[in-house]
């Protein structure tokens, strides 16, 4: 194994030691320490509004349309239930196949060490490996020249990482360093774990929206409870499919930031990132093969739409990336808070 003498970023602890990291003071506001934790927690509260918006529309749906069953003297909400058991059997299929079936719906072949290229490549992945503390992912490149970069795999024992060729061909090596770190990021914070945990709710809510919806047009009528707790089921059957489609974008995009600070922790260098980024903006054209279904994956969105790039609510709201130069901007603020 040739592994390149480029680890001098990589080296020194990973972990922040304890109190306020050397060399920084906490009124850094973009110490990526600090960045982490608050990411954290902006995903977990979004992950935790999220199952209680799920456990509020079932409960609703089950109270309005009678939908209990009594079992030894206790009533259990069945709709709730069954839509729940349906999401996760959907998600179990694609957690443990899912990161093969990327690979060949984004037709990506594995490295050819013949190739200088690749060869750096590999190496690349090897010390960032080596540095993180994480094992070797799987590697592959996909032949298309639009630079960008994805992870994706249950776990870091089950990780893949794939680039293009473009990302190989612009890129130099501190800027495929930063996305090779991004993205071992990615594995690293379980972030596959954390969007399959939303799949499966973003699946049942939508189930659960469609069978509501079915029950109320075909039902007999015949409805428990106050009215307006009628009234309030009906309007969340109507916004669920939106609501729940915002609240997964919500997390990959905190997922995203999580990852760049993580990667400008293992690097030590957010500007190689921060350069990747700016390249990877710039490019003119979207990723052939990739889709609306796998957008998420990508350190940047394969099929940008001009919403994508703009500020304000509605572009937060909808868009499955942050925008690429807030991404940046923190890149760089972290460089000289440094």
């Amino acid at each position: 194994m040739n592994v390149e003498p480029a680890l001098r970023p990589l080296v020194g602890s990973m972990k922040p030691p304890s109190g306020t990291p050397a060399g920084r003071t906490t009124s850094a506001p973009a110490d990526f320490y600090s960045r982490q934790t608050l990411n954290r927690r902006r995903t977990g509260a979004i992950v935790a509004g999220f199952v209680v918006f799920f456990l509020t529309l079932g409960l609703g749906i089950d109270t309005v349309g009678e939908g209990f069953l009594d079992a030894n003297g206790e009533r259990l909400p069945v709709v709730t239930l069954i839509a729940l058991a349906g999401a996760l059997a959907m998600s179990f299929g694609a957690y443990f196949r899912g990161a093969q079936l990327v690979m060949v719906s984004l037709h990506a072949r594995p490295l050819n060490l013949d190739d200088p290229a690749h060869h750096q490549l590999y190496n690349i992945v090897t010390e960032v490996a080596l540095g993180s503390g994480l094992p070797q992912p799987r590697i592959y490149v996909i032949p298309d020249q639009m630079p960008n970069a994805l992870s994706t795999g249950r776990d870091p024992q089950h990780a893949v990482i794939a680039v293009t060729q473009g990302l190989l061909t612009l890129c130099d090596r501190e800027e495929t360093q930063g996305v090779i770190a991004h993205e071992m990021a990615h594995i690293g914070n379980r972030d596959t774990l954390t969007m399959t945990l939303v799949g499966v709710l973003f699946g049942g809510a939508v189930m659960l929206a469609d069978w509501a919806r079915r029950a109320l047009y075909f039902g007999s009528g015949r409805r428990r409870g106050n009215p307006l707790l009628f009234l309030l089921v009906v309007v969340l059957i109507a916004v669920t499919p939106v609501l729940a489609r915002l609240l997964a974008m919500a997390v990959s995009r905190q997922r995203e930031y999580l990852a760049d600070a993580t990667a400008a922790q293992y690097t030590r260098n957010p500007l190689g990132l921060a350069r990747a980024l700016e390249k990877i903006g710039a490019a003119p054209s979207p990723l052939q093969a990739a889709t609306r279904g796998t957008a998420h994956f990508f350190i940047s969105n394969p099929c940008p739409r001009r919403l994508d790039a703009g500020n304000g609510r509605l572009a937060d709201l909808l868009s499955t990336h942050p925008p690429l130069a807030q991404r940046i901007a923190i890149l760089r603020s972290m460089a000289h808070a440094a």
